[in-house]
Parts: structure tokens; sequence; C-alpha cells
């Protein structure tokens, strides 16, 4: 870890962080169903192809509707991995894009920890140690 946060450091970042973590679940959500619906698609596409005696079809590659549904999948992957180099830069590790899940590095008592937080939490209140998780975090007010 190079930078570590403080408590109110790491509660001024949330102003900005928040929003990104929330876009980013959005967008994850959004791939998921592009990727779904490109699935879908592909089926469609070899099921008329096998299912005619007319000569070869085109494949999925050939396929307009499929080829504009991965563009947009690539331009959302493109915004995700922005998002998230962001976060990178902030020296913010990303746990969980869907419940929007980080820790911040911090330094407490010459001790390395992480100080937990995710969408849907006020402030910062929770910390773990750097060799355990979400399941073991403990409230601030346990840090010393």
């Amino acid at each position: 870890m190079g930078q570590f946060y403080t408590i109110d450091a790491a509660n001024e970042r949330l102003v900005e962080l928040r929003p990104v973590l929330e876009r980013l679940r959005a967008e994850r959500a959004d791939l998921i169903a592009l990727r779904d619906l490109a699935v879908e698609r592909i089926s469609a596409v070899e099921a008329r192809s096998e299912g005619s005696g007319h000569g070869p079809l085109p494949s999925p590659e050939d396929d307009d509707e499929l080829r504009r549904i991965r563009m947009r999948m690539q331009g959302i992957v493109d915004q995700m991995q922005a998002a998230v180099s962001q976060i990178d830069d902030w020296g913010i590790t990303l746990r969980e894009i869907e419940t929007g899940l980080i820790d911040f590095p911090a330094l407490v008592t010459g001790r390395q920890v992480w100080l937990c937080w995710r969408l849907g939490e006020a402030d910062v209140g929770w910390w773990h140690e750097l060799t355990t998780g979400f399941g073991s975090r403990q409230p601030l007010s346990d840090l010393a």
C-alpha cells in the first residue's frame, strides 16, 4: 500500500466515489442484460441457419444486430475500465461491483488495516485486517 487514508479522508472521498460505484453497478447490470441478449440472438441465428434447406445463411458473426450488441457491450466495458482505473488512482481497492464494496488502506498506530465501506452505508464505519475480508469487519469504535 502506498497511500493511506484517515477516516475523515475516506469519508470525504465518498462524495466522488459513491456516484462512480453506482454507475459501475448500473453498467454491470446493463452488460449482463446485453450478454443475455447476445446469447439469445446467437441461438436464434443458429436455429434459423440450421432450419433452412436453402444453402448457407449468415453465421452469428455476420449478424448486424449481434454486431451492434457487441459494440454496445464493448462501450460499456470501456466505461467500466475507466471507472475502475479512477478508483485505483485514488488508491482504493474495489472488492465487488454489485454491492459497491471497497476498502481504503489505512495506518492505525503503525498497523496497516482496511477501512471498509459499501454502497448504502452513510459513512465509513468499519475496518478489518489485511488478511481478512468483509465477513470479519468490525466497527471503527473497536479499532485501537
